[in-house]
């Protein structure tokens, strides 16, 4: 790890939530409610979420999966994300939010209006809003626990 956690704290719990108070527990909540509120579908969201997993190289968002309702995406699923540009195993909407969370982590000047048309074409304005704030949760708090070593001890409550 990169800073110094005290004897007997826990890491996660540390950083996030007593270290800098103002901050931390709101990412946190931030981060939660991404996973408790989202409206997407299964397979899109996890699309997305591993997508920016891979790029940021968090180990303990790699090693995630989603769970809804007792479902999770099927073994080799993250394979397949990383070859969204020609897996057979991906719908539009998915292979949509892979390629969304390579771009917006990777190359976001140069969503163009060609890339929106085809957004547009399979999701709704709320639905861009919603998955955009979730790459943006998941591209800073993933990259967060990985530049600061967090992301080999990290467990989220209630998991």
């Amino acid at each position: 790890m990169r800073i110094d956690i005290p004897e007997g704290e826990n890491p996660i719990s540390y950083v996030w939530g007593e270290m800098v108070p103002g901050i931390g527990p709101a990412a946190a909540d931030f981060s939660l409610a991404v996973y408790a509120h989202t409206t997407l579908g299964l397979r899109e969201f996890e699309a997305a979420r591993l997508r920016v997993a891979q790029i940021n190289g968090c180990a303990f968002c790699l090693d995630w999966r989603t769970e809804r309702d007792g479902h999770k995406v099927e073994d080799g699923f993250a394979d397949a994300v990383a070859d969204w540009r020609t897996t057979a195993s991906f719908d539009a909407r998915t292979r949509l939010a892979a390629e969304y969370a390579e771009r917006y982590a990777l190359d976001h000047h140069r969503l163009d209006d060609a890339f929106w048309s085809r957004m547009a074409a399979h999701y709704s304005q709320r639905e861009i809003v919603e998955l955009t704030m979730s790459l943006g949760s998941w591209l800073a708090f993933g990259r967060l626990n990985r530049v600061l070593g967090l992301d080999t001890v990290c467990v989220l409550p209630g998991h």
